[in-house]
């Protein structure tokens, strides 16, 4: 399946925050959306799910006009982690988890097997079974990340868009969410990610996407798009281009 940004604007006002945007994430690869804070990369993420209108472009799933679809299909063809982690509920971090098979249920019978067994495939997934009787608002910053991320995974859709996925989380669990988005991508599901970390953007992903005041500007992989002159022009920063490792 793949998820696509053709020529994609957002304008708010006489602001252009995305200006004629095009990439795309596929099945079996992760891709990283990068580029300095400000750049728009999470209104583009948005745009491509509906979240934030768009003032021209298309977004196309395999070919199709995505933003006409039912929402229960959009749901079920591309999960989402946002950035906000913000949560007032008081509900059990488990029924937040439960809440990713929500496009996968009908009527008022309550979860069904599979829906208990893919909530527990993903709790497994961020570590998470010790969680998941805490009320969620009372988590912490990096606890609440995981659960959320868990609610995206449960959907087990084909296609997963996160939003920073590895913000307030530890170094252990940063490089545990980076494996985790990586086998399922290498499980064949699509995985774009906005994500400020070059050494991990380095590590981890099949092909970059730069971004900058707006527009795309490198989409690559990562030894191709983070070489020394992007990262002097874009981020102001000189020193030698963080290196992919196994």
């Amino acid at each position: 399946m793949k998820l696509e940004a053709r020529s994609v604007s957002v304008t708010v006002g006489d602001r252009k925050l995305v200006e004629n945007a095009s990439l795309h994430v596929s099945g079996g690869e992760l891709v990283g959306l990068i580029g300095p804070n400000g750049a728009g990369k999470s209104t583009l993420l948005r745009a491509m799910l509906g979240i934030r209108a768009i003032s021209a472009g298309q977004i196309l799933l395999d070919g199709g006009d995505f933003l006409a679809m039912p929402p229960l299909k959009r749901a079920n063809a591309v999960a989402f982690l946002p950035q906000e982690r913000r949560v007032e509920w008081r509900l059990p971090a488990y029924d937040i988890v439960m809440l990713g098979r929500y496009p996968h249920q009908s009527g008022f019978g309550g979860p069904a097997p599979e829906d208990r067994a893919a909530v527990d495939r993903a709790l497994d997934a961020v570590d998470g079974h010790g969680l998941v009787d805490r009320p969620v608002a009372v988590l912490s910053g990096g606890e609440r990340t995981r659960i959320l991320l868990a609610r995206a995974l449960a959907v087990e859709s084909p296609l997963l868009l996160v939003d920073e996925p590895i913000a307030a989380l530890d170094p252990y669990h940063q490089l545990h969410v980076m494996e985790i988005l990586r086998e399922r991508a290498h499980n064949g599901a699509g995985v774009l990610a906005v994500i400020h970390d070059l050494t991990l953007v380095a590590r981890f992903m099949d092909r970059l996407v730069l971004m900058n005041a707006g527009r795309i500007i490198a989409d690559g992989l990562p030894a191709d798009v983070l070489t020394a002159e992007r990262l002097a022009s874009v981020y102001r920063i000189s020193g030698s281009p963080p290196q992919r490792i196994s």
